[in-house]
């Protein structure tokens, strides 16, 4: 179905309980024969929002059902900090399958900015075989029309201060307008139960923030016509660099406040392992070195379910997600995230207890 040599990417941005996965189920669901990949940009209950999108089996299964959706869950709640760490490499497989695919969809989570995604569209490897096809924006009405822009302000709260990789100074309105300075497109969603008049200052509101030819369209229940969403060929990547946001202006000046080298990540990769030992010796680890967050996925001996595993600060939580594929290798997974982190001593420390890396 896809006449262009370059793969269309559409990137769907907004606060968290705007409404974005509704949207992308509404597509899923009425894909017509075309063949979609989709990215989520996983965090917190959007790990609810992962298994609801693996479960449409919508859109790129293969004759024999064995493909299905081919969707991936990054690993940090960040998309913008985890750009070069994760998103490179999938994109990379999904490159390799590119005549499978129609179409590509990611979802941001809901602090993420969308600028520094559609820069990466530029790196060449990606840039020859992908193009974004437009960056969508969906507006809670409701929420906006409050000044409140989330429907749930405190649990977007929360996500900014369990996730050190989120901005977690900016007044919500200028996260809210820098997703807006970002569009293509602006989905405004929740309009049951909104009125009009909060429907009219909301899009005069957005207005405000994006260019005249930017168009602005409703979505009921993430209900919209397809050809409204996707094939707008906006070659986004194009032209995001004259698109500037709050992030971006310091006296006179670029400046990025969302400032990558505050931060490092270290990925280690296990074998399986005996959860109360490995959670023994991830407090080990946080104990001796500045560890804002852990997360990852974890095999434990003789069960055959994967284990999810969270740490923030010194709290640890733990639960099985799914099954093991028997396609897939039973390993461990961990990201750590902190400052100034000593990778060789975090490999030291799994190495020299009963967990042992890989």
């Amino acid at each position: 179905m896809r006449t262009s040599q370059k793969i269309p990417a559409t990137i769907v941005t907004g606060f968290l309980g705007s409404g974005k996965t509704t949207l992308l189920r509404h597509i899923l669901s009425n894909a017509n024969g075309r063949r979609i990949a989709v990215i989520v940009n996983e965090f917190g209950e959007l790990g609810i929002d992962g298994e609801i999108l693996r479960g449409c089996g919508i859109g790129c299964d293969d004759e024999n059902g064995e493909q299905a959706g081919q969707l991936y869950e990054l690993a940090n709640g960040c998309m913008c900090c985890t750009v070069q760490e994760e998103f490179y490499p999938v994109m990379r497989k999904l490159i390799e399958r590119r005549d499978d695919i129609d179409h590509i969809l990611i979802e941001t989570s809901g602090l993420a900015l969308p600028k520094p995604l559609v820069q990466a569209f530029n790196w060449p490897e990606i840039k020859n075989a992908c193009t974004v096809d437009a960056v969508i924006t969906v507006v809670d009405v409701p929420a906006a029309a409050a000044g409140q822009f989330a429907a749930n302000p405190a649990a977007v709260d929360l996500q900014r201060k369990q996730d050190p990789n989120l901005d977690h100074e900016s007044p919500l309105h200028e996260l809210f307008e820098d997703q807006l300075i970002s569009a293509d497109l602006v989905v405004l969603s929740k309009l049951d139960q909104a009125s009009a008049a909060d429907r009219a200052a909301v899009e005069a509101l957005v207005r405000e923030d994006i260019p005249p030819a930017v168009k602005i369209v409703a979505a009921d229940h993430g209900r919209i016509d397809l050809d409204v969403v996707l094939g707008l060929s906006s070659a986004s990547e194009e032209s995001i660099e004259s698109r500037k946001g709050h992030h971006e202006h310091e006296a006179g000046h670029v400046h990025d406040e969302h400032d990558h080298d505050d931060f490092d990540s270290v990925v280690v990769q296990l074998g399986e392992v005996e959860r109360e030992a490995l959670l023994a010796q991830l407090a080990e680890v946080v104990a001796q070195q500045t560890v804002y967050r852990i997360k990852g996925f974890v095999a434990l001996p003789g069960k055959p379910m994967r284990l999810v595993v969270h740490g923030v600060g010194k709290r640890f939580d733990s639960y099985f997600d799914r099954p093991w594929r028997a396609d897939e290798k039973r390993a461990s997974h961990l990201v750590f995230i902190g400052h100034d982190l000593d990778e060789a001593a975090i490999r030291a420390q799994l190495a020299a207890s009963p967990v042992g890396a890989l």
